[in-house]
């Protein structure tokens, strides 16, 4: 897939998880989310804080450990969520972007990744968050049908290896996936989330 397509999917991925967090209200915030033990508070403010370290890495300072610490809950997380987000989108628009080394130092053991692989990583997370976030506000997450496919390869692209079951691992080992299943379905089960949550929990 050519970077700049890449780019357009990753920014509709972003903007979707903009529009599905701008419905968070206050007494949200301690709902459960299928990460585990994260409340919907803790989810976003992870959520934002992988924004402002992939906005960093994009610029050519990932190797700056405060830009992916993650800050104490904001009195106005939906506005610093949005806020980060759409720093993260500016930041992969800038000029020589596609063609820059991202440093992400939460990555191990390699840490130094094209521009390619680095927005991929991104979008799928931001596919799979946005979900989580829909889930624990028990809303609907449509996945657009131009993202489908591009999504569901990049999910099947990360390895399933038995770092996913170490503490803070990005997905929980894989569940078992149809290849009749949508999309969504497949991308979800491949990287351990049960599309059933809350009534099924993994993890």
């Amino acid at each position: 897939m050519l970077i700049n397509e890449l780019l357009a999917h990753h920014r509709a991925a972003v903007r979707t998880s903009i529009a599905i967090v701008s419905q968070v209200q206050a007494d949200d915030l301690g709902r459960p989310t299928p990460c585990a033990e994260w409340t919907l508070a803790d989810l976003l403010a992870h959520m934002t804080a992988q924004h402002r370290g992939f906005a960093a890495a994009a610029r050519g300072r990932g190797g700056d450990r405060a830009a992916w610490q993650v800050r104490p809950i904001d009195p106005s997380p939906v506005t610093e969520y949005a806020d980060a987000a759409e720093d993260v989108l500016a930041a992969f628009a800038e000029p020589g972007v596609p063609h820059r080394e991202f440093h992400l130092p939460e990555f191990r053991p390699v840490s130094h990744f094209p521009a390619a692989q680095a927005v991929g990583f991104h979008l799928i997370d931001y596919v799979v968050h946005g979900w989580d976030v829909a889930r624990s506000l028990r809303l609907p997450y449509q996945l657009a049908p131009e993202l489908a496919g591009p999504a569901l390869r990049i999910a099947l692209a990360v390895p399933n290896g038995d770092n996913r079951s170490a503490p803070g691992a990005a997905f929980r080992p894989a569940l078992a996936r149809s290849d009749d299943a949508d999309p969504l379905h497949q991308i979800l089960t491949t990287l351990g989330r049960s599309p059933d949550w809350p009534q099924a929990r993994h993890g």
